[in-house]
């Protein structure tokens, strides 16, 4: 595995380590007792009931958590969060993410993107490549993508999905099989901790698991928030894959399991412009 820390991982500034380390225990005390009130999440780790439901809430926007009255519970594993909040979660780790992808994504290459808010973002950071053929589920994509005159793309048929433009069912999956395509871009819902890659839509899945097999080489995007999050259906264990950009590093029992697959970390840094 190699670890580009140019790509490097840093805590954004407005959150200090100590945040992000409370918020993973608050994770792991919902996860082993399945609800935990404000009150003994403020005694148990000494801050105020206000500091907790601030954490509760930037949890339960990343989707880790459900916030109930009076405290929090795990999240759904069957729903995912609605397209229009994740179009603007964690949206500048995105395009650092998208941004440092394309650093790795030469002219003159054949690429499948798949449906998802971080490929969304990795379009748009493509568009001043030359010469690329994209083929793609992602109506929003196509339409990103479309902009270069340069660019051939083609839209895979099937089912189009009104609440993100995403196409999915038999026909996709037929239509992605005729191809061998140089790079395949694909996102994910969960991470579990066992590194298996989840989402909630079992068609999108299979669409997904066509993408990998018919992709020489599959880059997965993903931010911090998708590390430990639930959802119901598993696509591939992260070791099927060959790189992962994302923009923390993972904890060490994942970062082992990459290197021990030879799978590529790329981790883009928090410093890094977004313009």
């Amino acid at each position: 595995m190699a670890l580009n820390e140019n790509d490097n991982s840093d805590t954004p500034k407005s959150r200090g380590k100590s945040v992000l380390v409370r918020q993973k225990k608050i994770v792991e005390l919902v996860k082993s007792l399945g609800f935990v009130s404000i009150e003994s999440l403020a005694r148990n780790f000494s801050v105020t009931p206000q500091t907790v439901r601030r954490d509760i809430n930037e949890l339960t926007e990343a989707g880790k958590l459900r916030r109930y009255h009076g405290g929090a519970g795990l999240p759904s594993s069957v729903k995912n969060v609605a397209y229009t909040a994740r179009k603007v979660m964690c949206l500048p780790e995105k395009r650092r993410i998208a941004k440092l992808l394309a650093k790795h994504i030469p002219d003159n290459a054949s690429l499948f993107i798949d449906i998802g808010t971080t490929t969304e973002e990795a379009a748009n950071a493509l568009i001043h490549h030359k010469d690329l053929r994209i083929i793609t589920n992602n109506l929003n994509v196509a339409t990103i993508l479309s902009e270069n005159e340069n660019f051939e793309i083609i839209v895979a048929g099937g089912v189009v999905r009104n609440r993100d433009r995403g196409i999915t069912g038999k026909a996709t999956i037929d239509f992605i099989k005729q191809f061998k395509i140089d790079f395949g871009i694909i996102s994910v819902s969960g991470i579990d901790s066992e590194g298996c890659l989840l989402d909630f839509d079992f068609q999108e899945v299979a669409v997904g698991q066509a993408i990998i097999r018919n992709s020489r080489k599959v880059f997965l995007v993903a931010d911090h928030t998708k590390f430990g999050r639930e959802a119901m259906v598993r696509l591939v264990d992260i070791t099927e894959i060959d790189a992962l950009f994302t923009d923390q590093k993972p904890d060490p029992e994942m970062c082992e399991k990459l290197c021990q697959a030879n799978v590529e970390l790329h981790v883009a840094a928090s410093h890094e412009t977004t313009a």
